[in-house]
């Protein structure tokens, strides 16, 4: 009996192993001498719960598991790579991917770019810029001090703005700013990982509904959206009108400039009181703000380049595309 439960008490740590190997996305071959992290996700937020280095062929064993949803954490040339372990999911054999880096973008770019403008008073304009990066290359575009993303940062701002970067297959965490040779122009410190990169930027500046507000684009962006929400009314120069979104009743806008003036004013409906310009903070409604401009790019894409003056399918159906 006592041989029985030493054999038992020995092979719990084997059952309860989390094994993989890391592989290098950019060479195609196993990745030696990768740190690998294994993390509980809980009340608590990230708990860091065991770790390891691959070894010659690749391979990592950490001797521990978690009980609910994890996060393996794999560092390989300074850079964080993430993977997702959901409850009930396989712990063995997995397979983590890292990538070589490089200063240079290679491949990866701005593939769209959509301005969301909140007016909130008293007297003020929220602004939330996203940036959706693809990196269908093999590296990582990586130059730290420099930044990968500039973004226009208006005097009036004060210098102040929140960055916030989801990596593909990540969580939503800050990002690093860095202030570049222009006054109005900060860059964001975040790796661009092969895949899909989002980059939220927020800030607030003073603004009086009916007047102009100037802005401009130094990013090279294969389509620009301007937005406005339900009850307020955009208006410039150079846009296309790409209609409202049936679900919010946001308005897309496609720019095909470097620079806008616009004008925001609050909407009178055609019954019952005017509509009170006090919507929701935008900085809690990223997700609506993303889903709403994906699920009608494909309307901007028709009247953009003029393939189709229609929907080429119902708006839930380019929602979910939009999503993957």
């Amino acid at each position: 009996m006592k041989t029985l439960c030493a054999f038992l008490l020995l092979a719990l740590p084997g059952a309860a192993a989390v094994t993989g190997t890391v592989v290098n996305g950019t060479t195609g071959r196993p990745q030696a001498g990768a740190t690998v992290v294994l993390n509980s996700l809980g009340p608590d937020g990230v708990t860091p719960v065991g770790e390891a280095k691959s070894d010659a062929l690749g391979r990592f064993t950490i001797d521990h598991q978690v009980d609910g949803p994890g996060l393996i954490r794999t560092s390989f040339g300074g850079i964080a790579f993430f993977r997702m372990l959901p409850p009930g999911a396989p712990s063995t054999g997995i397979v983590l991917d890292v990538y070589e880096s490089s200063k240079q973008p290679g491949a990866a770019r701005v593939s769209k770019h959509m301005l969301f403008f909140e007016p909130s008073p008293p007297g003020q304009l929220a602004i939330q810029d996203t940036f959706i990066f693809t990196n269908p290359g093999k590296t990582v575009w990586n130059d730290p001090g420099k930044g990968e993303l500039r973004f226009y940062l208006p005097a009036s701002a004060g210098g102040k703005a929140q960055a916030n970067a989801t990596a593909p297959g990540g969580m939503p965490i800050p990002a690093e700013l860095v202030k570049t040779s222009s006054a109005d122009i900060m860059a964001v410190d975040f790796a661009i990982k092969p895949g899909e990169t989002r980059i939220d930027v927020t800030y607030t500046v003073p603004y009086t509904l009916g007047d102009l507000y100037e802005g401009k684009v130094v990013t090279r962006d294969d389509n620009t959206y301007l937005i406005a929400p339900r009850g307020v009314a955009l208006s410039g120069d150079g846009l296309t009108d790409l209609g409202a979104d049936p679900r919010t009743q946001a308005h897309l806008f496609g720019l095909g400039a470097d620079a806008y003036k616009i004008a925001l004013t609050v909407e009178e409906p055609d019954n019952g009181p005017p509509v009170e310009a006090i919507p929701p903070r935008i900085y809690g409604h990223a997700p609506l703000i993303l889903g709403l401009a994906l699920a009608i790019l494909a309307v901007g894409f028709a009247r953009l380049y003029g393939r189709s003056s229609r929907f080429p399918a119902p708006a839930k159906e380019a929602h979910e595309r939009g999503r993957r």
